[in-house]
């Protein structure tokens, strides 16, 4: 009996010692297993078209309302964005959103159409109450013969919402159980958006105009995540201040690009962008484009510059772009063309 007891005792400590290598190693079998995306059930639904009743279909309107595309709200029917109907409705926020990102406008899910909507991407809206501010945003300038035409992609928030002028240095904080790891790569994407604009930023643990943390699905901000590879972040327009990542996305700190994850300081980069005042731009390589891939790094681009530079009538935003894309006199002269032109209106 005395030896059965000193074998279970045996075993049982061993097993103690062994739980977390046990538990270490589901971890890191988790951490290499490819999780589907949230937006993997558009997949099944190319080739989709009016007129159609296909099971899923009512995914794929709450898919373009979450981002501003579909509203039934002043429909006959409103039940219908609980159908799988292939209504006019759902043809036409298609054929909006092809058009807002440079496909063709067949108003059916084909598949250049369904690989862009599955990409991960930011969570706020490209439609703002009913307003395509990426659609609006482009302003055409005219040019002297033989120069080249100037195309304006940025957009804002509706109403333009902006920092008071007094308001040029901004203060950031993390909330408490931030990863440390993360806050390097945040605070690089708050010096890149310094050295282009009259703004300034420093970290602030007591008080800070932007707060910044990591959460999962529901948390209590009325825009839930949904899970690995699906929405990545999500920011609020000025003054709000409110910037969260999801806390279930795999994050790299760079500053390499690391396969399979997605970059930390790139979409701090783009949600500061909302936090400052812009909204999606329609420019790909834009850092205010909606959507990155995983193992991919961007910077600022000249378009975010400039939608900075006019949402804030910044003189020293213009010098500043002048000095560091070496603008030639035609593209001095639209850049001030357009500065006037947004102070009068």
């Amino acid at each position: 009996m005395a030896l059965k007891w000193s074998q279970l005792f045996s075993g049982t400590f061993l097993l103690i010692l062994l739980l977390p290598l046990l538990s270490l190693g589901k971890e890191d079998k988790a951490k290499g297993e490819k999780h589907s995306s949230p937006f993997e059930f558009i997949e099944h639904l190319q080739g989709c078209h009016k007129g159609e009743e296909v099971k899923g279909l009512n995914e794929l309107k709450k898919y373009l309302e979450k981002f501003g595309y579909l509203n039934y709200a002043h429909s006959k029917n409103q039940t219908h964005t609980k159908d799988d109907d292939f209504d006019d409705l759902l043809e036409a926020a298609m054929k909006t959103y092809q058009l807002n990102y440079h496909l063709k406008p067949t108003g059916t899910l084909d598949a250049q159409t369904v690989s862009k909507m599955m990409m991960s991407r930011c969570g706020c809206a490209d439609i703002v109450n009913g307003t395509n501010y990426m659609g609006r945003s482009r302003k055409r300038h005219r040019s002297p013969p033989g120069s080249f035409r100037t195309v304006s992609h940025y957009a804002f928030f509706g109403g333009n919402p902006r920092w008071p002028a007094s308001k040029y240095h901004l203060t950031y904080g993390f909330i408490p159980g931030t990863n440390p790891n993360a806050m390097s790569p945040v605070a690089r994407a708050f010096d890149a958006w310094a050295s282009a604009t009259h703004f300034s930023f420093s970290r602030n643990v007591a008080s800070a105009d932007i707060k910044i943390g990591f959460h999962s699905r529901d948390h209590g901000d009325g825009n839930p995540f949904d899970g690995p590879s699906g929405i990545l972040a999500h920011a609020w327009a000025p003054q709000d201040g409110r910037f969260h990542y999801d806390a279930d996305e795999r994050w790299s700190v760079g500053p390499a690009p690391v396969a399979g994850e997605f970059d930390l300081q790139t979409v701090a980069l783009h949600e500061i962008g909302h936090l400052l005042g812009l909204g999606h731009s329609e420019v790909e390589g834009a850092i205010m484009w909606s959507a990155i891939a995983p193992g991919s790094t961007k910077g600022l681009h000249e378009d975010d510059i400039q939608g900075i530079r006019v949402l804030y009538n910044g003189i020293k935003l213009t010098i500043q772009a002048i000095v560091v894309y070496n603008y030639t006199y035609w593209q001095v002269y639209f850049i001030l063309t357009e500065l006037v032109s947004s102070v009068i209106t």
